[in-house]
């Protein structure tokens, strides 16, 4: 059984995540578990003078998180009835990366599905800043962020931004070849670059890929390099409702040293579609 680990701060955003969680992954036996962290705010921490305060503010925050992951259980036993699907929740004191790292940990779990929220310009050190410090801290497994307002309703295509720079170890394109399984999708490796002239590296790694893939139906798309990496694959990916992107995150550390392109947390501010970063 596939288990799934789902965050939560009771959001519209964080609704959509679940549910689009529940549709791509509906036809397989799946244990999602929705994980809510809290932790004071730093208004209600001015003026402690004393752990006892601190307490009553945890107490009081512990209580209504209960409350509310409650209130979604009830919601899916009344709502959602696929067999497939079993529900779990946990409430957990402490910022949301370590909450998400300690419930990977202890329900081994497969896969993490977060909401994000798109920003721009100086937006983008507050919006979806939680959603960044996660992917550092977890990079052990396939982390899917899902964008506000988006409407999951199929997958025809799967999107696999690559380089060639590294090799692909044998169960790492997993999440992508389940997902293309799944959902009988396309698989396109999109390489953005200024020139498309492969190093024999690169070459050996694009032939291992072809064998990661044998039997499913891919094919390779060369995009040229305008702006920036990151706009590039947003460009063509924009009008492709029905589709993920999925990058390996370190692959992408060539581009930060080249022109100082922080192409994963770009991706992940201003991607219209979902997006599944692949575990280092």
């Amino acid at each position: 059984m596939k288990k799934i680990l789902i965050t939560t701060d009771f959001s519209e955003n964080a609704w959509n995540s679940i549910f689009t969680a529940i549709k791509l992954y509906t036809e397989v036996d799946c244990h999602f578990y929705i994980l809510h962290a809290f932790e004071p705010s730093p208004l209600n921490l001015m003026g402690s003078k004393n752990h006892q305060r601190l307490s009553v503010i945890y107490d009081s925050l512990s209580k209504n998180s209960k409350k509310e992951l409650e209130e979604i259980l009830t919601y899916f036993a009344i709502n959602h009835k696929n067999l497939k699907h079993q529900f779990s929740t946990l409430s957990k004191p402490g910022n949301l990366e370590d909450a998400v790292e300690l419930a990977v940990n202890e329900n081994d779990i497969d896969i993490l599905i977060i909401g994000t929220q798109g920003a721009t310009g100086a937006k983008e050190v507050f919006l979806g800043s939680n959603t960044v410090k996660v992917l550092k801290k977890v990079t052990n497994i396939p982390i899917l962020t899902v964008p506000t307002g988006y409407n999951f309703q199929s997958l025809k295509s799967v999107f696999f931004a690559t380089d060639f720079t590294v090799p692909y170890k044998k169960n790492g394109l997993e999440p992508i070849i389940e997902l293309s399984k799944i959902w009988k999708s396309t698989i396109e490796i999109v390489h953005v670059s200024v020139e498309f002239i492969l190093n024999e590296h690169q070459e050996s790694n694009k032939e291992v890929l072809k064998e990661r893939l044998s039997g499913l139906d891919y094919k390779f798309k060369n995009l040229p390099f305008e702006i920036d990496v990151s706009k590039s694959i947003d460009k063509y990916t924009e009008n492709s409702h029905s589709s993920i992107l999925s990058l390996i995150r370190h692959q992408h550390t060539f581009w930060e040293k080249v022109i100082g392109e922080a192409v994963v947390k770009k991706v992940a501010f201003h991607s219209k579609i979902p997006v599944l970063f692949l575990p280092q």
